[in-house]
């Protein structure tokens, strides 16, 4: 059957829409981060000390540290990938250059495999290298595409603007109410948005849930509970 310009256009925004929902998951996954890692910090102090400008000096200072070492972390990550991803590119335009042929087979066979008649696919090969062979080979044999690289710099700040806000609910709620209140406030507050993290993230994902949101809701009350455990010991209350 031939592949009309709508089917063309279908493919290319399901894979907009693919990309857009990885983006987005990576986003709720960060906050979910800020969430989790600020509420530790900031229940944790309070457990140890009422000084409500201790309690507000560390949590930006979490709050920071946590930002920068998830964007310079991402950066790094990102990089990686795009310089293994741009040499695979360089190396399958070099063997174009030096075996074109070779290449031609090659990229037959994979249509081969996935179900089409060898002369389908010798033809479905031949006329995808004679529109486009890089971008044809890298599809087909890696699955990538030269024009959609990830930018670290953008991942790196939807990293650390993601980690931010998160953070800055569990700090709030920390701060807001009366001294007595604080930390249960704080703790319903942050359970609140891990469970809507955790759908968000999971309906993204096409995954479980309930499994998913029960994860990062136990993972955080676990987290809240030891840090204030561990705050009380200390029990300076400046």
């Amino acid at each position: 059957m031939t592949k009309t310009n709508n089917d063309h256009h279908e493919f290319h925004d399901s894979a907009a829409t693919n990309t857009k929902l990885n983006w987005i998951r990576a986003a709720v996954l960060g906050a979910n981060d800020g969430i989790v890692s600020i509420a530790g910090l900031v229940v944790g102090v309070a457990g140890a000390t009422t000084n409500k400008a201790t309690i507000l000096t560390a949590g930006i200072a979490g709050l920071v540290a946590g930002a920068l070492s998830m964007a310079a972390g991402e950066y790094v990550s990102v990089s990686s990938q795009k310089d293994a991803e741009k040499s695979l590119i360089n190396r399958e335009i070099i063997e174009l250059k030096e075996n074109p042929d070779k290449e031609l087979k090659e990229l037959a066979a994979i249509y081969e495999s996935k179900g089409l008649s060898k002369p389908t696919a010798k033809k479905v090969a031949q006329e995808l290298t004679d529109h486009d062979a890089i971008k044809a080979h890298l599809d087909a044999e890696i699955g990538i595409n030269q024009d959609e690289l990830t930018n670290p710099t953008h991942a790196a700040i939807a990293s650390g603007v993601s980690f931010t806000l998160g953070a800055v609910l569990p700090l709030t709620a920390i701060l807001l109410p009366p001294e007595d209140l604080r930390v249960p406030v704080a703790f319903v507050s942050v359970i609140l948005a891990l469970i809507l993290t955790g759908y968000i993230s999971a309906t993204l994902g096409q995954a479980s849930r309930r499994k998913a949101t029960m994860r990062v809701v136990i993972g955080g009350a676990i987290a809240m509970l030891i840090t204030y455990g561990i705050g009380t010991l200390f029990d300076v209350h400046i």
